[in-house]
């Protein structure tokens, strides 16, 4: 049975698979703007949630190889800023490897619903690294750095406002510059939710007490930061993958380093490992695979790249369809 018949029929959004440059398959569906009827395509902008990460890593690793900051260089170091109680001697390395133990805004082992951090705190302020400061800023430690693997958001953003600091640019026009543009990535970018350009898709959230659908925008931030928001496109994300390994836009011994098991201890198999941005499954019978991922309300993604073989796949959805599922069909069939 091929790909193509096991699929999922009613999964809504974009799935594009590339092997070596040959489109094995591709398949766009679900309505962008479901009140209109209008239908996605291949030119949609989806919201990734956190899928950004990678980019910022990119970013990070791109000012450690031109000499501007280093791996073990410390928050104290390149934040002139007052960090209370989070530990200044937490290194970059440890922000991007998710081991720094810095207070996370969004704290996904006892938070489950993201829209929750807006209870007391509007939404639509969140358009800058800098406004979700407040979140986090007077929070204590996690854990003492390095002590182990925990999944942080607030790592991250700590990570673009480096990007800011060392640059004096806002991390995403540091990205459009440096990373998108680079890789032809000309539908990619962190947008307003109140000013969302052309051809992108609305998130949608089922309701189940009125069994209709509302939109994600009082759900996330208004704009995208260095945790995640970014907009895509599905080829884009394969022109991203195809520079990121040409070695286009950091050398091929950092992508080696980025997307080699830096930390985490695998006990979640399909979760596996964490690298540079990017998470990596163990392969015993090869070269281990690499995907990163993204989950909000009304949005879900992932995009793995398999070395063995070549495949690119990018999954997404602006339902909050099952992504995984889908990748798990994925790897079954086309591995």
């Amino acid at each position: 049975m091929g790909i193509k018949e096991i699929m999922d029929v009613n999964f809504r959004g974009n799935i594009y698979i590339v092997q070596n440059g040959k489109v094995l398959y591709e398949r766009e569906n679900g309505f962008a703007d479901l009140s209109n009827e209008i239908s996605n395509t291949i030119e949609t902008k989806f919201a990734s949630a956190s899928a950004g990460k990678v980019f910022v890593a990119v970013g990070i690793l791109q000012l450690i190889e031109r000499g501007r900051i280093k791996l073990d260089d410390t928050l104290g170091i390149l934040l002139d800023m007052p960090l209370n109680d989070i530990d200044k001697d937490v290194t970059v390395k440890q922000l991007l490897n998710h081991t720094s133990g810095v207070p996370d805004y969004f704290d996904e082992s006892i938070m489950e619903e993201y829209e929750d951090l807006w209870i007391d705190y509007p939404n639509y302020k969140i358009r800058h690294n800098v406004d979700l400061l407040p979140l986090f800023i007077n929070k204590p430690m996690m854990y003492p750095k390095g002590e182990k693997f925990q999944y942080n958001n607030t790592g991250y953003v700590l990570l673009a406002m480096i990007i800011e600091k060392m640059t004096g640019m806002y991390f995403d026009q540091y990205l459009k510059e440096n990373v998108f543009d680079v890789c032809g990535m000309k539908s990619t970018g962190y947008y307003e939710l109140d000013r969302l350009p052309a051809k992108c898709a609305n998130n949608y959230i089922y309701c189940v007490d009125t069994k209709d659908y509302r939109t994600n925008i009082f759900s996330v931030d208004a704009k995208g930061t260095g945790a995640g928001g970014a907009f895509i496109t599905v080829r884009d994300i394969i022109s991203f993958w195809t520079h990121l390994l040409q070695g286009n836009l950091i050398s091929k011994a950092l992508v080696s380093d980025m997307l080699r098991r830096q930390s985490g201890n695998g006990d979640d198999a399909e979760e596996g490992y964490y690298g540079y941005g990017v998470w990596i499954i163990d392969n015993p019978n090869g070269k281990d695979f690499a995907y990163f991922q993204g989950c909000d309300p009304g949005v879900s993604f992932i995009s793995e790249y398999n070395p063995n073989n070549g495949i690119i796949s990018v999954l997404v959805s602006n339902y909050g369809d099952n992504v995984w599922r889908e990748m798990r069909k994925v790897r079954e069939v086309l591995y």
